[in-house]
C-alpha cells in the first residue's frame, strides 16, 4: 500500500460575492496537501490559509461528507464532482491529483441554479419540483395498512430502490448541455411509479412535476447521456424513458 504523501497544487477557483455581482477566477497556491485528504478537506485547508491571511474564505456547500446528502456540488476540471466516477465531491480524494497540478473549481452552471456566493448555488428549484408531486399521500386516520401487507414484485422493488438512490445533487443538470433536470425528475417519478403505493396519485404526480420542472427553466433532454455518466449514484436513463411514458399516459387519460 502506498504511503501518504503531500503535494503542492495551484487552485483556480470561481469567486463571486453574490448573485448580482460579476464573478471571476482567482488563483491560489496550496502546499503540503495530504493525498489522504478529501477534496473538501483540501478546501478547508485553503480557507484556513485565507483566514490566517485576513482574506475572505471560499464559500462552498457541504453537510454529511459521506456521499449521501448531495450538497457538495462542485465542477472540478470540467467534470461534475471531479475526475472519479460514481463519487460525490466529498468522496473524491487528493490522491486523484498529482504534485504541481492546476485544479479548476467552479459552481454548477445552470439558469435554474443561480449562484448565491462563490461555489454555492441555489438548488431550491429541486425542492419545488418535489413539493409539486414527489410524495405519496397517506391516510393517517387509523385506516393505514402495513406496508409489508402489500406485495411488490422484486424486480419492481429493485428498480424503485435504484431510482430512490438519487440524492438530488444536481450533477445531471450541470453535466447536460441543455441544463436538463429530466434524470432527477425521472428518478423521483420512477421511485413511486414502480410501487403500488404510488399508483393512486401517479397521473397528477407526473403532470405536476414536469410542469414545475419547465417553470423552473430547466432544458429538455436530447439523449446525450452525460447525466447518467456523471451521476454519482449511477441513476439510469431508463428513468427518463419511464417518466416520458408516465407523462404520455397521464396526458391522454
Amino acid at each position: 500500500m502506498a504511503s501518504n504523501k503531500n503535494i503542492n497544487i495551484t487552485l483556480k477557483i470561481w469567486r463571486q460575492k453574490n448573485a448580482k455581482a460579476k464573478g471571476n477566477i482567482e488563483t491560489y497556491t496550496l502546499n503540503e496537501v495530504s493525498t489522504d485528504s478529501s477534496f473538501l478537506e483540501m478546501l478547508d485547508q485553503l480557507n484556513e490559509q485565507l483566514v490566517n491571511s485576513q482574506k475572505e474564505p471560499v464559500a462552498f456547500d457541504h453537510d454529511c461528507r459521506e456521499g449521501i446528502c448531495g450538497m457538495c456540488s462542485l465542477y472540478i476540471n470540467g467534470r461534475a464532482h471531479g475526475p472519479a466516477s460514481k463519487v460525490t465531491t466529498c468522496q473524491l480524494h487528493m490522491r486523484s491529483f498529482k504534485d504541481g497540478d492546476t485544479i479548476y473549481v467552479e459552481p454548477w452552471r445552470s439558469k435554474a441554479f443561480p449562484v448565491i456566493k462563490d461555489l454555492v448555488v441555489d438548488r431550491s428549484s429541486f425542492d419545488r419540483i418535489q413539493q409539486a408531486g414527489g410524495f405519496v399521500s397517506v391516510n393517517t386516520s387509523g385506516n393505514t395498512i402495513d406496508a409489508n401487507a402489500t406485495p411488490v414484485p422484486k424486480h419492481d422493488a429493485d428498480r424503485a430502490f435504484e431510482a430512490a438512490a438519487c440524492i438530488g445533487c444536481g450533477a445531471c443538470v450541470a453535466s447536460c448541455k441543455n441544463g436538463s433536470a429530466m434524470l432527477f425528475v425521472g428518478a423521483k417519478v420512477s421511485q413511486y411509479a414502480l410501487l403500488p403505493q404510488g399508483k393512486v396519485e401517479a397521473t397528477q404526480r407526473v403532470l405536476n412535476m414536469v410542469r414545475q420542472m419547465d417553470e423552473e427553466g430547466f432544458g429538455n433532454c436530447t439523449n446525450t447521456g452525460a447525466c447518467e455518466v456523471e451521476c454519482p449514484k449511477g441513476i439510469s436513463l431508463e428513468n427518463i424513458a419511464r417518466m416520458n411514458r408516465e407523462y404520455l399516459f397521464a396526458s391522454i387519460k
